[in-house]
């Protein structure tokens, strides 16, 4: 069983920052990739960030340049630093860890999620 922490969340103002993390109750060397996933109201849930263990990150289109995802591995840790926030960006984030498991199952494991408000 694995289990998802997620902090940091609350409300800021646009142009401010907020530094997400993620604590998993195991070694996240043991995930064949970690990210950061949102679902805004009404809006399906989307990749925000990704990083397999092999250190190679993946943005979306909306947040590159403004956020940046890493890992801790000494603290079993996965971080989202969000800087020059948007009204858009607000939403809950998601922390998820994924196996890869034979014939490319991918088994996910999620966070309960932290909400993020940006007022304008």
């Amino acid at each position: 069983q694995v289990e998802l922490v997620e902090s940091g969340g609350g409300l800021v103002q646009a142009g401010g920052s907020l530094r997400l993390s993620c604590a998993a109750s195991r070694s996240i060397v043991s995930f064949n990739a970690m990210g950061w996933y949102r679902q805004a109201p009404g809006k399906q849930r989307e990749l925000v960030a990704g990083m397999t263990n092999g250190g190679t990150t993946n943005y979306a289109d909306s947040v590159k340049g403004r956020f940046t995802i890493s890992t801790d591995s000494a603290n079993n840790t996965v971080v989202l630093q969000m800087n020059s926030l948007k009204p858009e960006d607000t939403a809950v984030y998601y922390c998820n860890a994924a196996v890869i498991l034979v014939m490319s199952r991918r088994v996910n494991y999620w966070g309960k999620g932290t909400l993020v408000t940006v007022s304008s």
